[in-house]
């Protein structure tokens, strides 16, 4: 099966209901429920009180209009966050599985579809079970709505004539855009939820509660762009010692915050970039001095906040970041692309082998010869389908044989 076939049947059979859908003779997609237990964390949360939540006289406030209301409420009580369900690609022979690999997903994203024939063919080639977890407030961990395209063009439409100068504003993008625009900590609380949820993941795996995976499972991750971000604190932290064993493979992904260009109309527009880089990298100290909260968390108590700020800012916490890095260098292993701008070959280069290149992680960096873009790599286009096949097949032989 090539990979636009395979794309459209994963694409066909994906659901969250079933608790089992058969993929193959061999290979099954199972779905289980999760609660995450760290909403305290999020805005609006029983861990932050009410000036947190409301930062009065910010100047990304906006008045009570459509945009307040669909996209603005306590993060705290959306839902969809705290109870989802979650996919995992496994052999239909396995009980128990002793071989996982965890998967990461980018920026923005509302759907698995692209990565489902990637943990298939992961599945497939090294035996691993391949847990798809998604990350706060993306996949179905998001309200329905801010994927309604109708819902999307009021507010975009409202966006643009607030924002005339805005650049690469789009449905796609807007709902992330105007909610990290009005409150840019969203991202940290997001992604320090998503950690936790993570190493909560861990502890049911641990306990044996788990009814797919085996309490002494070897547990691998496989990162893709923002997803790597994530996947990095997780290795750098290692808490508990969840990861000592772990491989990680990062693919179009791996420079610290500030190095990263997101601005497209899959991922942000300029104005959310704006915010995002002023809060998380200009004024992040003035704004831990004023949160008792953000500085609770970030300021040196928790190893996993430390190393947060270490992946914001190239130039925060270099010697730490790279000395960790060294020392799980032959664990690592990164997939770059030549013509990504998003997230470029050279800024993860800059970040994984550090300032004097001299940390031997391994980097290979990828060119294909159709066009393709960072938010889509491998296009399920019929015109094209036996060179994507061939790249596809390529990349991911790269990155299975490290795996294994």
């Amino acid at each position: 099966m090539d990979y636009i076939d395979l794309f459209r049947h994963l694409k066909n059979i994906e659901c969250y209901d079933e608790d089992e859908v058969r993929i193959d003779e061999n290979t099954v997609l199972k779905n289980f429920d999760f609660e995450s237990k760290h909403r305290s964390i999020l805005p609006g949360g029983t861990g932050n009180n009410d000036d947190y939540e409301c930062m009065p006289g910010s100047e990304h406030d906006y008045e009570p209009d459509i945009i307040q209301q669909m996209l603005n409420k306590k993060d705290a009580e959306i839902t969809e966050n705290i109870h989802f369900r979650y996919h995992m690609i496994m052999p239909e022979r396995d009980d128990k599985s002793k071989d996982v690999l965890f998967m990461f997903h980018g920026f923005n994203e509302k759907y698995w579809n692209k990565y489902l024939p990637w943990a298939k063919y992961i599945a497939d080639k090294t035996g691993k079970s391949v847990l798809l977890f998604p990350i706060a407030f993306h996949m179905n961990r998001a309200p329905a709505v801010w994927s309604n395209t109708r819902e999307m063009y009021s507010i975009s439409q409202q966006r643009k004539q607030r924002h005339p100068d805005v650049i690469c504003s789009s449905l796609s993008n807007v709902a992330i855009s105007t909610r990290l625009h009005n409150k840019p900590q969203r991202f940290i609380w997001s992604g320090l939820q998503t950690y936790y949820d993570v190493i909560q993941l861990m502890e049911i795996i641990r306990s044996g509660n788990h009814p797919a995976i085996s309490a002494d499972a070897h547990i691998d991750i496989f990162s893709y762009s923002i997803g790597s971000f994530l996947a990095e604190i997780l290795m750098m932290t290692n808490q508990n010692g969840y990861f000592s064993e772990s491989r990680f493979v990062s693919f179009c992904g791996g420079a610290v915050f500030n190095r990263l260009s997101p601005v497209t109309k899959f991922i942000l527009d300029s104005e959310a970039n704006v915010s995002l880089y002023s809060y998380l990298v200009e004024h992040i100290e003035s704004h831990m001095k004023r949160d008792k909260v953000l500085n609770h968390y970030l300021g040196g108590t928790y190893p996993e906040g430390v190393n947060f700020r270490a992946m914001l800012d190239y130039k925060v916490f270099t010697k730490k970041r790279e000395k960790i890095f060294r020392n799980m260098s032959n664990r690592i292993y990164a997939v770059t692309l030549k013509q990504d701008t998003v997230v470029p070959a050279y800024e993860v280069i800059n970040t994984l082998q550090g300032i004097n290149r001299d940390i031997p992680i391994r980097i290979d960096i990828l060119d294909f010869p159709y066009k393709h873009t960072h938010e889509d790599p491998f296009p399920a286009l019929d015109k094209i389908k036996d060179q994507v096949t061939e790249q596809f097949k390529r990349t991911f032989d790269l990155i299975c044989d490290f795996l294994e």
